[in-house]
C-alpha cells in the first residue's frame, strides 16, 4: 500500500500554521485543481482529493490534535474502530459547502428551477487622450459591442416554429452530480452547458444564442488628472450573462499620447528649454510654455546647460491629489551653427578676449584641465 503524504505537505503550510493560513492554502489548491476546471485530468483529480482530505482533517481542532500526535493512524477510521470513521468525516459537508461557496459563489448561482446562471465577462477598451485632455478632463463617446435579443427567435435560440427541449442529461437543472468515492461534486452539465435546454434546430440569425451582436454608443466622462494606465469602470456594459446572469463590466484603459513638449512624471511636468549662446551668457527674461499658457523665467548671467528651473503649481492636479504638481524647465544651451565669415571673425575676437581674462570666464573648463593634469602626472 502506498504511503500517504503528510497533510501539512499537501497544503504547503508549516505545522504551526494558523487556521486562516490553512484555509487560504486550501482555497488556492481547490481553485487550481477543481474538476470543473480540469476535466479529464486524472492527476488534478488526485491532487484535488488529497487537498480536500488534508483540509477536512486540519481544519478541525480535535482531528488536527490527533493527527499531530499519532499521524495518519490518529485519523484513519480503519485504525481507530467503527466509531472513529463517523466522527472523522462527519463535518465534511459543512467544510465543503463553506469553501466552495466562497470560491464559486460569486461567479455563478442557481435560479429557483435549478439552472445555473453565470455573470458575463468583463470587457476592456483602450482609449487614447492627449496630455491636455488628461489634465483638464473631458467627456467622450465610444462605440462598443453590445448584445440585443434576437428579433427572429425572441431570445429562445430556437428556429421559428420550434422550441428548446429539456436537457435529458441534467433534467433541466443545468448541473450534474459527479461522485468521487464517498464525495459528491456538482458540476456544470457538459451537454447543455448549464442552460438546462437543448436546441436541436438553432435559429439562423443568432446561431442559437438568442441574441444579436450590435454596436452601442456610450458617453464616458474622463476625470481631470487621470494618468496613463489608469482604468475607468463602466458597470454593466461588459458581455451579457448566461441564463439570465448579470452582465460584466467595461473597463476603459487610458493611454496618453506622446506630447511634443512635455513629459509627465506623476503630477509633475518636465520640458527642455533651448536658449541661445548669447542669452545664456548675458541672462535675461525668457518665456516658457505651460499647459495653461506662457510663463516667464528670469535667467541669471552665465546660465549653463542642465540648469533646472521649477515653476510651482504649473504641473497637473492628479485625480487623487489635493494640489497640482510642478513644472521643471531644463535649460539647454544651443551652439550656433552655419556661421558666416563675419560671425566667425566676431566669435574669434570674443574668444581671444575671454582668454585674456584668464580662468574667471570659464571656471569649469579650467577645473577640468587641472583634473586632467593630475590624472596624467
Amino acid at each position: 500500500m502506498a504511503t500517504k503524504r503528510d497533510f501539512y505537505e499537501i497544503l504547503g503550510v508549516p505545522k504551526n500554521a494558523s487556521d486562516e493560513e490553512i484555509k487560504k492554502s486550501y482555497r488556492k489548491l481547490a481553485m487550481k485543481y477543481h474538476p470543473d476546471r480540469n476535466q479529464g485530468d486524472a492527476s488534478a483529480e488526485v491532487k484535488f482529493k488529497e487537498a480536500k482530505e488534508a483540509y477536512e482533517m486540519l481544519s478541525d481542532a480535535e482531528k488536527r490534535a490527533a493527527y499531530d500526535q499519532f499521524g495518519h493512524a490518529g485519523v484513519d477510521p480503519n485504525m481507530r474502530g467503527p466509531g472513529a470513521g463517523a466522527a472523522g468525516f462527519g463535518g465534511f459537508g459543512e467544510t465543503f459547502g463553506d469553501i466552495f461557496g466562497d470560491i464559486f459563489g460569486q461567479a455563478r448561482r442557481q435560479q429557483g428551477g435549478g439552472r445555473q446562471v453565470f455573470r458575463g465577462n468583463d470587457l476592456s477598451y483602450a482609449m487614447e487622450v492627449t496630455l491636455e485632455e488628461a489634465a483638464a478632463g473631458k467627456e467622450s463617446e465610444i462605440r462598443i459591442p453590445s448584445y440585443d435579443e434576437c428579433d427572429t427567435c425572441h431570445g429562445t435560440g430556437a428556429k421559428a416554429g420550434t422550441s428548446p427541449k429539456t436537457c435529458g442529461t441534467c433534467q433541466g437543472q443545468g448541473v450534474v452530480q459527479m461522485r468521487q468515492g464517498f464525495f459528491s461534486v456538482q458540476q456544470t452539465c457538459p451537454h447543455c452547458r448549464g442552460s438546462g435546454k437543448i436546441i436541436s434546430d438553432p435559429c439562423s440569425p443568432c446561431h442559437g444564442q438568442g441574441k444579436i451582436k450590435r454596436q452601442k454608443t456610450l458617453e464616458i466622462k474622463i476625470p481631470a488628472g487621470i494618468d496613463d494606465g489608469m482604468r475607468i469602470r463602466s458597470t454593466g456594459n461588459g458581455e451579457p450573462g448566461t441564463n439570465g446572469g448579470p452582465p460584466g463590466d467595461l473597463y476603459i484603459e487610458i493611454r496618453i499620447k506622446k506630447h511634443e513638449v512635455f513629459q509627465r512624471d506623476g503630477d509633475d511636468l518636465h520640458c527642455a528649454v533651448p536658449i541661445s549662446f548669447t542669452t545664456a551668457a548675458l541672462g535675461g527674461e525668457i518665456s516658457v510654455p505651460t499647459l495653461s499658457g506662457e510663463a516667464a523665467i528670469d535667467l541669471p548671467e552665465g546660465t549653463q546647460t542642465g540648469k533646472q528651473f521649477r515653476l510651482r503649481g504649473k504641473g497637473i492636479k492628479g485625480v487623487r491629489s489635493s494640489f497640482p504638481g510642478d513644472l521643471y524647465c531644463h535649460i539647454t544651451v544651443e551652439t550656433p551653427v552655419k556661421l558666416t565669415e563675419h560671425q566667425r571673425k566676431l566669435l574669434k575676437e570674443l574668444d581671444d578676449s575671454l582668454k585674456k581674462g584668464g580662468d574667471k570666464h570659464s571656471p569649469s573648463e579650467a577645473g577640468w584641465a587641472d583634473k586632467l593634469k593630475n590624472l596624467f602626472s
